[in-house]
Protein backbone atom coordinates (compact mmCIF):
# COMPACT_ATOMS: atom_id res chain seq x y z
CA UNK A 1 0.00 0.00 0.00
CA UNK A 2 2.04 3.13 -0.92
CA UNK A 3 1.24 6.49 -2.49
CA UNK A 4 -3.07 6.08 -2.86
CA UNK A 5 -4.75 8.45 -4.44
CA UNK A 6 -6.96 9.28 -1.25
CA UNK A 7 -7.05 8.24 2.15
CA UNK A 8 -10.09 5.55 1.43
CA UNK A 9 -8.23 3.98 -0.99
CA UNK A 10 -7.14 1.49 0.97
CA UNK A 11 -8.26 2.84 4.48
CA UNK A 12 -12.07 1.99 3.26
CA UNK A 13 -11.23 -1.85 3.04
CA UNK A 14 -9.32 -1.74 6.28
CA UNK A 15 -12.24 -0.39 8.09
CA UNK A 16 -14.46 -3.12 7.00
CA UNK A 17 -12.51 -5.72 8.20
CA UNK A 18 -12.19 -4.21 11.59
CA UNK A 19 -15.80 -3.83 11.93
CA UNK A 20 -16.10 -7.73 10.50
CA UNK A 21 -13.61 -8.42 13.19
CA UNK A 22 -15.92 -6.45 15.94
CA UNK A 23 -18.55 -8.85 14.42
CA UNK A 24 -17.09 -11.51 14.89
CA UNK A 25 -16.44 -11.20 18.33
CA UNK A 26 -20.32 -10.38 18.99
CA UNK A 27 -20.04 -6.31 19.57
CA UNK A 28 -23.16 -5.34 19.39
CA UNK A 29 -24.27 -3.40 16.48
CA UNK A 30 -24.97 0.32 18.65
CA UNK A 31 -20.65 -0.59 19.29
CA UNK A 32 -20.08 -1.33 15.25
CA UNK A 33 -21.93 2.01 14.30
CA UNK A 34 -20.14 4.27 16.62
CA UNK A 35 -17.41 2.70 15.83
CA UNK A 36 -17.93 3.14 12.10
CA UNK A 37 -19.00 6.92 12.44
CA UNK A 38 -15.72 7.51 14.27
CA UNK A 39 -13.12 6.00 12.17
CA UNK A 40 -14.87 6.65 8.88
CA UNK A 41 -15.70 10.64 9.64
CA UNK A 42 -11.46 10.62 10.42
CA UNK A 43 -11.30 9.17 7.21
CA UNK A 44 -12.96 11.60 5.20
CA UNK A 45 -11.52 14.44 6.95
CA UNK A 46 -8.06 13.37 5.08
CA UNK A 47 -9.70 13.09 2.26
CA UNK A 48 -11.31 16.48 2.26
CA UNK A 49 -7.98 17.99 3.35
CA UNK A 50 -5.39 16.62 1.06
CA UNK A 51 -2.95 19.32 2.08
CA UNK A 52 -2.30 17.99 5.42
CA UNK A 53 -1.59 14.53 3.88
CA UNK A 54 -3.05 11.55 2.83
CA UNK A 55 -1.53 8.28 4.15
CA UNK A 56 -4.31 7.25 6.98
CA UNK A 57 -1.73 4.84 8.41
CA UNK A 58 0.86 7.78 9.55
CA UNK A 59 -0.79 10.42 10.10
CA UNK A 60 0.95 13.02 11.79
CA UNK A 61 0.58 15.21 15.06
CA UNK A 62 -0.71 18.07 13.35
CA UNK A 63 -3.06 16.22 11.61
CA UNK A 64 -4.29 15.10 14.69
CA UNK A 65 -4.72 18.33 16.28
CA UNK A 66 -6.44 19.66 13.34
CA UNK A 67 -9.01 17.03 13.62
CA UNK A 68 -9.50 17.51 16.85
CA UNK A 69 -10.20 21.51 16.34
CA UNK A 70 -12.60 20.23 13.45
CA UNK A 71 -14.32 17.93 16.02
CA UNK A 72 -14.65 20.89 18.53
CA UNK A 73 -15.65 23.32 15.42
CA UNK A 74 -19.11 21.16 15.16
CA UNK A 75 -20.21 21.47 18.56
CA UNK A 76 -19.65 17.96 19.50
CA UNK A 77 -19.97 17.40 23.02
CA UNK A 78 -17.12 16.20 25.52
CA UNK A 79 -18.77 12.54 25.47
CA UNK A 80 -19.10 12.51 22.05
CA UNK A 81 -15.74 13.21 21.03
CA UNK A 82 -13.71 11.09 23.74
CA UNK A 83 -16.29 8.12 21.72
CA UNK A 84 -14.29 8.77 18.33
CA UNK A 85 -11.00 9.20 20.17
CA UNK A 86 -11.91 5.14 21.46
CA UNK A 87 -13.13 4.18 18.11
CA UNK A 88 -9.91 5.56 16.18
CA UNK A 89 -7.56 4.18 19.14
CA UNK A 90 -8.77 0.49 18.50
CA UNK A 91 -9.12 0.54 15.01
CA UNK A 92 -5.20 1.47 14.91
CA UNK A 93 -4.46 -1.79 17.36
CA UNK A 94 -6.15 -3.45 15.27
CA UNK A 95 -4.44 -2.56 12.37
CA UNK A 96 -0.97 -2.88 14.00
CA UNK A 97 -1.59 -6.46 15.21
CA UNK A 98 -2.55 -7.10 11.20
CA UNK A 99 0.99 -5.34 10.50
CA UNK A 100 -0.43 -2.44 8.53
CA UNK A 101 0.73 0.43 11.01
CA UNK A 102 3.58 1.10 12.85
CA UNK A 103 1.80 2.05 16.40
CA UNK A 104 -1.28 4.05 17.21
CA UNK A 105 -0.82 7.39 16.83
CA UNK A 106 -3.93 8.22 18.44
CA UNK A 107 -2.04 6.71 21.88
CA UNK A 108 -0.46 10.06 22.84
CA UNK A 109 -3.64 12.09 22.27
CA UNK A 110 -5.01 12.74 25.86
CA UNK A 111 -9.12 12.39 26.07
CA UNK A 112 -11.45 14.58 27.04
CA UNK A 113 -12.31 14.42 30.33
CA UNK A 114 -16.35 13.50 30.86
CA UNK A 115 -18.11 14.78 33.43
CA UNK A 116 -19.84 11.75 35.31
CA UNK A 117 -23.31 12.20 35.82
CA UNK A 118 -25.78 10.69 38.20
CA UNK A 119 -28.60 8.66 36.67
CA UNK A 120 -31.87 9.99 36.98
CA UNK A 121 -33.98 7.92 39.13
CA UNK A 122 -37.70 8.01 40.08
CA UNK A 123 -39.19 7.90 43.79
CA UNK A 124 -41.48 4.49 44.11
CA UNK A 125 -44.27 6.64 44.27
CA UNK A 126 -43.55 7.37 40.48
CA UNK A 127 -43.23 3.98 39.51
CA UNK A 128 -46.49 3.26 41.25
CA UNK A 129 -48.26 6.41 38.78
CA UNK A 130 -46.49 5.00 35.74
CA UNK A 131 -48.50 1.53 36.16
CA UNK A 132 -51.77 3.55 37.56
CA UNK A 133 -51.94 5.57 34.24
CA UNK A 134 -51.77 1.87 32.53
CA UNK A 135 -54.67 0.77 34.21
CA UNK A 136 -56.53 3.81 34.39
CA UNK A 137 -56.72 6.27 31.01
CA UNK A 138 -57.87 3.62 28.57
CA UNK A 139 -55.78 1.90 25.62
CA UNK A 140 -53.16 4.04 25.46
CA UNK A 141 -52.51 4.65 21.74
CA UNK A 142 -55.43 1.84 20.73
CA UNK A 143 -58.42 1.90 19.51
CA UNK A 144 -60.89 -0.53 20.45
CA UNK A 145 -61.16 -2.65 23.60
CA UNK A 146 -59.84 -5.71 22.22
CA UNK A 147 -56.40 -5.02 20.88
CA UNK A 148 -56.57 -1.96 23.62
CA UNK A 149 -56.59 -4.27 26.44
CA UNK A 150 -53.95 -6.67 24.91
CA UNK A 151 -51.86 -3.24 24.82
CA UNK A 152 -52.26 -2.55 28.44
CA UNK A 153 -51.68 -6.32 29.36
CA UNK A 154 -48.59 -6.46 27.67
CA UNK A 155 -47.10 -2.36 28.71
CA UNK A 156 -48.18 -3.72 32.07
CA UNK A 157 -45.97 -6.83 32.08
CA UNK A 158 -42.89 -4.55 30.48
CA UNK A 159 -42.94 -2.00 32.96
CA UNK A 160 -43.27 -4.53 35.88
CA UNK A 161 -40.11 -6.41 34.22
CA UNK A 162 -38.20 -3.63 33.42
CA UNK A 163 -38.22 -2.30 36.71
CA UNK A 164 -38.38 -5.57 38.54
CA UNK A 165 -35.23 -7.37 36.98
CA UNK A 166 -33.62 -4.10 36.25
CA UNK A 167 -33.25 -4.98 32.04
CA UNK A 168 -32.75 -2.74 29.28
CA UNK A 169 -35.12 -1.91 26.92
CA UNK A 170 -32.61 -4.41 24.12
CA UNK A 171 -33.00 -6.91 26.78
CA UNK A 172 -36.49 -6.75 26.78
CA UNK A 173 -37.06 -6.68 23.40
CA UNK A 174 -34.58 -9.90 22.44
CA UNK A 175 -36.74 -12.03 25.25
CA UNK A 176 -38.46 -14.90 24.07
CA UNK A 177 -40.88 -16.99 25.57
CA UNK A 178 -38.49 -19.84 26.05
CA UNK A 179 -36.64 -18.05 28.21
CA UNK A 180 -39.15 -17.23 30.75
CA UNK A 181 -39.44 -19.21 34.12
CA UNK A 182 -42.56 -18.07 36.51
CA UNK A 183 -42.45 -20.96 38.13
CA UNK A 184 -38.97 -19.92 39.55
CA UNK A 185 -39.56 -16.11 38.44
CA UNK A 186 -36.60 -16.16 36.44
CA UNK A 187 -35.96 -14.51 32.81
CA UNK A 188 -33.09 -15.26 30.92
CA UNK A 189 -31.25 -12.47 28.82
CA UNK A 190 -28.71 -11.35 26.41
CA UNK A 191 -26.59 -8.56 27.63
CA UNK A 192 -24.07 -6.25 26.13
CA UNK A 193 -21.16 -8.75 24.59
CA UNK A 194 -23.90 -11.54 24.49
CA UNK A 195 -23.21 -12.38 28.03
CA UNK A 196 -26.15 -14.41 29.70
CA UNK A 197 -27.81 -13.72 32.68
CA UNK A 198 -30.96 -14.01 35.06
CA UNK A 199 -33.20 -11.19 35.78
CA UNK A 200 -35.16 -12.33 38.93
CA UNK A 201 -38.91 -11.52 39.01
CA UNK A 202 -41.27 -10.71 41.85
CA UNK A 203 -44.88 -11.36 42.59
CA UNK A 204 -46.08 -8.39 40.45
CA UNK A 205 -44.02 -8.87 37.52
CA UNK A 206 -44.84 -12.61 37.59
CA UNK A 207 -48.76 -11.65 37.54
CA UNK A 208 -48.34 -9.22 35.20
CA UNK A 209 -46.70 -11.70 32.73
CA UNK A 210 -48.74 -14.43 33.00
CA UNK A 211 -52.04 -11.94 32.67
CA UNK A 212 -50.06 -10.76 29.27
CA UNK A 213 -49.17 -14.56 28.18
CA UNK A 214 -52.69 -16.23 28.85
CA UNK A 215 -54.66 -12.93 27.38
CA UNK A 216 -52.88 -10.58 25.34
CA UNK A 217 -50.42 -12.39 23.24
CA UNK A 218 -52.40 -14.56 21.84
CA UNK A 219 -55.05 -11.68 20.94
CA UNK A 220 -52.27 -9.97 19.44
CA UNK A 221 -50.24 -12.43 17.45
CA UNK A 222 -54.09 -14.59 16.15
CA UNK A 223 -53.47 -14.64 12.72
CA UNK A 224 -50.55 -13.64 12.24
CA UNK A 225 -47.11 -15.28 10.50
CA UNK A 226 -44.33 -14.89 12.55
CA UNK A 227 -40.82 -14.13 11.29
CA UNK A 228 -39.82 -14.80 15.10
CA UNK A 229 -42.46 -16.39 16.55
CA UNK A 230 -40.94 -17.06 20.12
CA UNK A 231 -40.17 -13.70 20.80
CA UNK A 232 -41.58 -12.75 23.98
CA UNK A 233 -43.26 -8.68 23.36
CA UNK A 234 -45.38 -8.55 20.35
CA UNK A 235 -46.24 -5.20 18.47
CA UNK A 236 -49.66 -4.05 17.87
CA UNK A 237 -49.64 -5.92 14.45
CA UNK A 238 -48.77 -9.13 16.06
CA UNK A 239 -44.88 -8.56 15.08
CA UNK A 240 -41.72 -8.28 17.79
CA UNK A 241 -41.88 -5.14 19.48
CA UNK A 242 -39.02 -3.03 18.40
CA UNK A 243 -36.53 -1.13 20.44
CA UNK A 244 -37.77 1.96 19.33
CA UNK A 245 -41.82 0.84 19.33
CA UNK A 246 -40.69 0.16 23.25
CA UNK A 247 -39.75 3.75 24.09
CA UNK A 248 -42.45 5.22 22.74
CA UNK A 249 -44.88 3.22 24.58
CA UNK A 250 -42.67 4.02 28.04
CA UNK A 251 -42.65 7.35 26.92
CA UNK A 252 -46.12 7.90 26.43
CA UNK A 253 -46.78 6.35 29.77
CA UNK A 254 -44.55 8.28 31.34
CA UNK A 255 -46.22 11.92 30.01
CA UNK A 256 -49.30 10.38 30.73
CA UNK A 257 -48.11 9.59 34.56
CA UNK A 258 -46.26 12.96 35.31
CA UNK A 259 -43.24 11.72 35.66
CA UNK A 260 -40.55 14.25 35.96
CA UNK A 261 -38.75 15.36 32.28
CA UNK A 262 -35.58 13.70 31.47
CA UNK A 263 -36.71 10.55 32.12
CA UNK A 264 -36.59 7.37 30.05
CA UNK A 265 -37.27 3.91 29.61
CA UNK A 266 -33.57 3.35 30.83
CA UNK A 267 -34.94 4.60 34.16
CA UNK A 268 -36.44 2.11 35.06
CA UNK A 269 -33.27 0.34 35.49
CA UNK A 270 -31.37 2.94 37.18
CA UNK A 271 -34.58 3.17 39.65
CA UNK A 272 -34.25 -0.67 40.35
CA UNK A 273 -30.40 -0.42 40.86
CA UNK A 274 -31.25 2.78 43.57
CA UNK A 275 -34.02 0.94 45.14
CA UNK A 276 -32.29 -2.14 45.73
CA UNK A 277 -29.54 -0.15 47.60
CA UNK A 278 -31.59 1.84 49.68
CA UNK A 279 -33.30 -1.26 50.63
CA UNK A 280 -30.15 -2.79 52.11
CA UNK A 281 -28.71 -4.83 49.25
CA UNK A 282 -25.28 -5.82 48.92
CA UNK A 283 -23.61 -3.77 46.05
CA UNK A 284 -22.10 -6.63 44.40
CA UNK A 285 -25.42 -8.73 44.10
CA UNK A 286 -26.80 -5.50 42.50
CA UNK A 287 -23.90 -5.57 40.30
CA UNK A 288 -24.23 -9.24 39.68
CA UNK A 289 -28.62 -8.66 39.18
CA UNK A 290 -27.18 -5.94 36.49
CA UNK A 291 -24.94 -7.81 34.53
CA UNK A 292 -22.29 -5.08 35.09
CA UNK A 293 -18.34 -6.33 34.16
CA UNK A 294 -16.75 -4.17 36.73
CA UNK A 295 -17.87 -2.65 40.34
CA UNK A 296 -16.69 0.85 39.52
CA UNK A 297 -19.80 1.10 37.05
CA UNK A 298 -22.29 -0.37 39.66
CA UNK A 299 -20.89 2.58 42.26
CA UNK A 300 -22.64 5.41 40.95
CA UNK A 301 -25.92 4.18 42.51
CA UNK A 302 -24.58 4.39 45.62
CA UNK A 303 -24.01 8.46 44.81
CA UNK A 304 -27.52 9.27 43.95
CA UNK A 305 -29.28 8.81 47.09
CA UNK A 306 -28.31 11.89 49.73
CA UNK A 307 -31.03 10.79 52.05
CA UNK A 308 -29.46 7.11 52.71
CA UNK A 309 -26.09 8.62 52.95
CA UNK A 310 -27.37 11.29 55.75
CA UNK A 311 -29.36 8.49 57.61
CA UNK A 312 -26.31 6.59 57.93
CA UNK A 313 -23.97 10.07 59.05
CA UNK A 314 -26.68 10.47 61.62
CA UNK A 315 -27.24 6.91 62.90
CA UNK A 316 -23.38 6.06 62.78
CA UNK A 317 -20.89 9.35 63.83
CA UNK A 318 -20.63 10.13 67.28
CA UNK A 319 -20.93 13.76 67.02
CA UNK A 320 -23.78 13.81 64.81
CA UNK A 321 -27.22 13.47 67.00
CA UNK A 322 -25.38 15.86 69.51
CA UNK A 323 -27.42 19.32 70.01
CA UNK A 324 -25.87 22.20 69.10
CA UNK A 325 -24.62 24.32 71.83
CA UNK A 326 -24.34 27.98 72.21
CA UNK A 327 -20.74 29.54 71.57
CA UNK A 328 -18.59 30.09 74.55
CA UNK A 329 -18.33 33.67 75.54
Amino acid sequence: MSGPDSASEDARPALDRFLGSLAARDASEHTRRAYATGVGQFISWLDAHPETGRDWRDPSRRQLRAFLGALDAQGLSRRSVSSRLAALRSFYRYARRQGWVAGDPWSAVSTPRVPRRLPAVLEVSDVEGILDAIGGTGPVGGKGSGPGDALLLRDRAIVETAYGAGLRVSELCQAHVADLDLRRGELRVLGKGRKERIGLLGAPAIDALRAYLDEARPALRSGVELPDPGRLFLNASGGPLTVRGLRYRVDRLFRLAGVPPGASPHTLRHSFASHLLEGGADLRVVQELLGHASLATTQVYTHVSPSRLRDAYRGAHPRASLETRPPRP
